[in-house]
């Protein structure tokens, strides 16, 4: 550093440089007031400026550089301040003039200098050029015949070996993407075909479960024996009895139904069971029964062929359905021929995979229509889906006031998931329809099957099975979805009593991600859906619920193979 005292003694010039780090100058020029200031003055002003000039310096600097790339001083700031303290007075000029003469001109010219050249960072037009070429590559077609590689260590592989330029890189990099897009579509809707085929088939254990039953009816007298006992048989009608009724042809599921329901009872002996199976099911269904007993329960099987009053006159609705070659084709025919998957969401293949289950034609599934009639010396009973298991004692439903309505359901239009607790009437009809659209309001709520508690002496007072036959009657396959439950949400219109959603948990069956606290807090939870828990596609953390009722040690049941998992 340097000082210059003009001849007049007006004004100082403060000079400090650097001929080693390029002659870097820094200049300040003091005027001094002409009169009043003595030496000691100028003298003790000149030692504070040539002490505060380099921290003046030094804090210009890193304002300067400040957000410069990979020049931020702030961590060297506080370093070198710290040092700072403890080098002495000369010391600091030199130090602190040495590092930051270059580190400012390393920043200052990577930041400055390729811009007054004109040029740009190297970087920055790299990216420029990439984004251009991904541009063109998502604009132009794919070109014929390129040959694609298996993986991207492959790709990587032959971009070295072929010097292969950023846009053909791009296009086969866009091309191995919807080749692969294409392959897990593929992949998915093959899965859901599996699922539903799987869903709409008889497990073999359950299968040789039925036709070792059916033998043991033809061969063991015990088997054969009278349910109920014929004292026990005036109580099939007492109405001070909780009657339940039971649709099914599967006879493991029945038996969970009927067990969870006598050991989840505050009053088993009040229980009456009236299990309807087809003719086809009735001996081996029979035999279960006869040979375990749910004492102090009390258990009748029948089967369709035993009710005097379901004749084809009687039911011509399923006569009609099950000779329409239309509807039986719908229901077991191709179900991927004529779909045009390429605009059809996987979620939305899978919702007509399940409505296009074979159970929706079968008489069974439609046998809770005509309950009235087949018991027609019941007032109230409870309607259960061989998918469902009881947790808590149901005797409390009895005990609820329907208020004149026919049909006690949870809504299933309260909850926030969009499986099964989210519906409304227009998730099930094709509003476009000009029949629905006249009669029915897409916002209404609807309602769950699978728990329902029916007030039959109600029932009979209204025409609900003749809107449910007429409706039925009308439908060709374009007017709704998800077999009987569209027509049953029109024929109940206006005789549905909401209940409490937990006296019945649904979708089970649906997602995986059902809670598992709300299962427990659930009176009956319903495996709805294709995941039964008999099923391997059944979700594991939420069989087990299902599970702790099934006899495993029951002879035929492990003669049968069918295992606990």
């Amino acid at each position: 550093m340097q000082l210059h005292f003009s001849p007049s003694m007006r004004s100082i010039t403060i000079l400090s440089s650097n001929s080693n780090n390029g002659g870097f100058i820094d200049l300040m020029k003091i005027k001094v007031a002409a009169r009043h200031l003595s030496y000691r003055t100028l003298f003790h002003t000149i030692l504070i400026l040539a002490f505060l000039l380099p921290f003046v310096f030094i804090l210009t600097a890193l304002v300067t550089l400040e957000g410069v790339d990979k020049c931020s001083s702030f961590g060297l700031w506080n370093r070198n301040m710290y040092i700072l303290f403890f080098i002495a007075g000369a010391k600091i000029s030199r130090i602190m003039g040495l590092w930051l003469h270059s580190k400012l001109k390393y920043c200052l010219g990577r930041r400055l200098g390729p811009r007054l050249l004109g040029r740009v960072d190297d970087s920055e037009r790299l990216v420029k050029d990439f984004y251009k070429v991904l541009n063109q590559v998502d604009t132009e077609e794919i070109p014929d015949g390129l040959k694609l590689p298996d993986s991207f260590s492959e790709l990587v592989s032959e971009m070295k070996n072929n010097q292969y330029d950023a846009k053909t890189f791009g296009f086969m990099l866009r091309a191995m993407m919807e080749k692969f897009e294409r392959e897990i579509r593929e992949s998915k809707f093959a899965e859901l075909m599996n699922k539903h085929f799987a869903a709409s088939s008889i497990p073999k254990g359950i299968h040789c479960l039925s036709l070792r039953l059916t033998d043991e009816y033809s061969s063991n007298a015990h088997a054969r024996r009278q349910l109920p006992s014929p004292e026990l048989l005036p109580l099939l009608s007492d109405n001070s009895y909780h009657h339940f009724i039971l649709s099914t042809d599967n006879i493991l599921a029945a038996s969970v139904v009927v067990t969870s329901a006598v050991q989840s009872s505050l009053k088993p002996e009040k229980i009456v069971f009236h299990v309807i199976t087809d003719k086809k099911t009735y001996a081996g269904m029979h035999s279960w029964f006869a040979l375990n007993p749910v004492s102090p329960a009390i258990v009748e099987v029948k089967g369709i062929h035993q009710f005097d009053w379901l004749t084809r006159e009687n039911v011509p609705v399923l006569e009609a359905v099950e000779n329409h070659d239309g509807i039986r084709n719908y229901y077991h025919g191709n179900h991927v021929a004529g779909a045009n998957l390429s605009d059809t969401t996987p979620r939305t293949f899978a919702s007509k995979l399940q409505a296009r289950s074979p159970k929706y034609i079968s008489l069974l599934n439609h046998l809770r229509i005509y309950i009235p009639e087949l018991f027609p010396h019941l007032d109230k009973v409870v309607f259960l889906d061989d998918d469902i298991v009881i947790q808590r004692d149901l005797s409390p439903l009895w005990e609820i006031d329907l208020g004149g309505k026919v049909n006690g359901a949870v809504e299933t239009c309260r909850g926030e998931d969009e499986w099964v607790m989210s519906k409304r009437f227009r998730n099930y009809f094709n509003f476009s329809h000009p029949l629905i659209a006249k009669h029915l309001d897409p916002e209404e709520c609807a309602w769950a099957y699978g728990m329902n508690i029916f007030d039959l002496r109600a029932w009979r007072k209204t025409n609900i099975r003749e809107t449910y036959h007429s409706w039925l009657k009308e439908s060709n396959l374009t007017m709704w979805k998800l077999g009987t439950l569209p027509p049953a949400l029109i024929a109940f219109k206006g005789h549905v009593h909401p209940i409490d959603p937990l006296w019945h948990l649904l979708g089970l069956g649906y997602q995986n991600k059902t809670s598992i606290e709300s299962v427990k807090k659930a009176a009956v939870i319903h495996y709805n859906g294709q995941s039964k828990p008999w099923l391997q596609i059944g979700f594991e953390h939420l069989r087990p619920f299902w599970a702790k009722y099934v006899n495993y040690s029951n002879d035929f049941v492990r003669n049968c193979h069918i295992l606990e998992t």
